[in-house]
């Protein structure tokens, strides 16, 4: 299994961080992309580069952060010039808390949009009841090769998405109950742009929702798709972490 997006220099696992990822090994996943998308969180992030060989990285200014971004544009380079990056995230729009004002959103994203084009890196997309707005910049910025970070968007969005290029990244809710639009989307992705996602230490899956949420949990989006899909795990494993190492050139 590939958790392709867990943020564990996250604070929530300063107690027992090495016992969450030997846990997460021990269930089988067998890569991880680390998002540090809070710079105070660096230094952890890159320990966990170095030390583990199937941790790899993802930086980027959060759309949250996107007043500050003068501050942190020079730690952003620095960030993605070391070694073991492989995407520049998560970076997108965010209308529903609006910690940044829209306007100073969509320049920052941009900028963004423009660095990964020069550094050759895919994006991992954050946009919530922003996707209009995401996916014009997107096409504006032509931008080809990316994700959707824990996918919450209609059919039509995915299917605009999958014709730019894009992954489709399914999270813990998927497994949720009442999640009737995204079991459909789970069903109608196509297989070779689905990938999977835990986004711990959030979005804990229904199995154990309410619980800090770590990569080894990912087996339960993984569980649900088999099911919704009429596959078995196994299959489901194997061509979403290929799509995975695909995503992020990863051999």
């Amino acid at each position: 299994m590939f958790d392709t997006h867990a943020h564990l220099a996250d604070s929530r696992f300063d107690s027992d961080r090495r016992e969450v990822i030997e846990n997460a090994s021990k269930e089988g996943v067998s890569g991880i992309v680390c998002i540090c998308s809070d710079f105070k969180e660096l230094s952890i992030f890159q320990e966990l580069l170095e030390k583990y060989s199937f941790i790899y990285g993802a930086v980027g200014v959060h759309p949250h952060d996107a007043s500050f971004y003068g501050k942190l544009e020079e730690r952003l380079y620095e960030a993605l010039n070391q070694k073991k990056i492989v995407a520049l995230g998560e970076i997108g729009l965010d209308y529903h808390y609006e910690n940044s004002p829209r306007d100073v959103q969509k320049k920052v994203f941009k900028k963004q949009l423009r660095i990964a084009k020069e550094k050759n890196l895919p994006v991992i997309i954050h946009t919530r009841d922003a996707m209009k707005d995401t996916i014009d910049i997107l096409r504006k910025e032509k931008i080809e090769k990316g994700v959707m970070h824990c996918f919450s968007g209609t059919k039509k969005d995915m299917e605009i998405l999958i014709d730019m290029g894009f992954y489709i990244s399914l999270a813990g809710p998927v497994t949720f109950p009442k999640a009737s639009n995204l079991q459909e989307i789970a069903q109608l992705v196509p297989a070779e742009r689905l990938v999977v996602e835990t986004d711990s230490p959030y979005l804990a899956p229904q199995p154990v929702r309410g619980k800090r949420n770590e990569p080894r949990y990912v087996k339960f989006t993984v569980q649900k798709i088999a099911s919704l899909r009429g596959l078995s795990e196994e299959e489901v494993k194997i061509f979403t972490s290929k799509n995975a190492k695909s995503l992020f050139c990863l051999s």
